[in-house]
């Protein structure tokens, strides 16, 4: 079991997602944010549970649905709203949105609209850690989805045979857009496919904190101390729709109502009352903080500069 001092922080962490993701929601409705954005609600156990433990310096891949790897791995707000937006004051300009989100400072190299596009990009930043010999470790997110892809299992093979620190993370949350796991996967724990590449598979609970955080610390440290890479599949329901705006025609009500049951925040409140814990002056002052910042940052985002045209190719690579 893990600490009340470890389940609190990250019931904050989880929390703050879960208000950022709704606000993005409210305001992406009112017509002014391009682009399509897709939400990390229901999921804030995975990205906290992970990014928690690693250092600043660890890096990590994302995905289109990106927002919350960001905020658990320390990228700030009000850069995080300016992209957005589109602006010239977003983590990349305005050039990516939503889904190319990426801010190498914190070590996020990249969102990433491709399916399983992050994957590659995660190994190879492994093997140059694993040269350089500077300690850091390398985790990669992608979706049931991307567990079919074959950069996935080209990855791990080679992870495999180098001993590469890197933690490869399958978000499962039954859907791939609107294909359903059970349809478009041979195995119902996905984990059970690593053995084959002879990586430890792990599936996990992910609407149990204490069980994602767990697996996560376990990863971590086998890839820090050299023994290689680890393979979590982290299971949850999806509670909302593939994109904000999917009617999601192809679920039944009541597996939309069970899934929204499943929360792992609700889940996490009561395991920290059941522990003692003061959770309503938690979220009164997390909420308080929280919404204030987002005030600003939408704000600001609204009323910060557009790219410049002349400037379209300015970040554009070139030989």
């Amino acid at each position: 079991m893990i600490s009340i001092k470890t389940l609190e922080q990250s019931f904050r962490e989880m929390l703050r997602i879960r208000l950022f993701e709704e606000r993005v929601r409210r305001e992406f409705g009112k017509g002014d944010m391009p682009g399509f954005v897709h939400v990390y609600v229901g999921a804030e156990a995975i990205a906290v549970a992970v990014c928690s433990q690693l250092e600043k310096t660890d890096m990590i891949t994302s995905t289109h649905r990106g927002h919350g790897h960001c905020l658990a791995k320390g990228v700030e707000i009000a850069p995080m709203v300016a992209e957005l937006y589109g602006r010239e004051s977003g983590l990349c300009h305005g050039r990516g949105g939503s889904m190319h989100i990426a801010d190498f400072s914190k070590g996020v190299l990249g969102a990433n609209a491709i399916v399983g596009g992050g994957i590659g990009l995660a190994v190879g930043a492994a093997l140059a850690a694993q040269t350089l010999k500077d300690g850091r470790i390398a985790v990669t997110f992608f979706g049931d989805g991307a567990s079919n892809q074959g950069v996935l299992h080209e990855s791990m093979n080679l992870a495999s045979i180098w001993k590469l620190p890197v933690v490869f993370v399958c978000e499962n949350n039954g859907w791939a857009e609107s294909t359903p796991a059970s349809y478009s996967t041979s195995v119902s724990d996905i984990a059970t496919r690593a053995a084959g590449y002879s990586i430890p598979g792990v599936a996990v609970d992910a609407t149990d904190y204490g069980a994602m955080h767990i697996a996560a610390e376990q990863a971590i440290s086998r890839a820090r101390v050299g023994d290689g890479p680890t393979f979590i599949e982290a299971k949850f329901p999806r509670q909302v729709g593939h994109y904000v705006g999917d009617g999601e025609a192809y679920r039944n009500r009541d597996e939309r109502k069970n899934a929204r049951d499943s929360d792992v925040i609700a889940k996490t409140r009561l395991a920290l009352e059941s522990r003692g814990v003061d959770v309503i002056s938690i979220v009164s002052e997390t909420e308080n903080l929280i919404i204030k910042e987002l005030d600003s940052a939408f704000d600001a985002a609204r009323q910060g500069k557009w790219p410049s045209t002349d400037e379209l190719e300015k970040y554009v690579y070139s030989s």
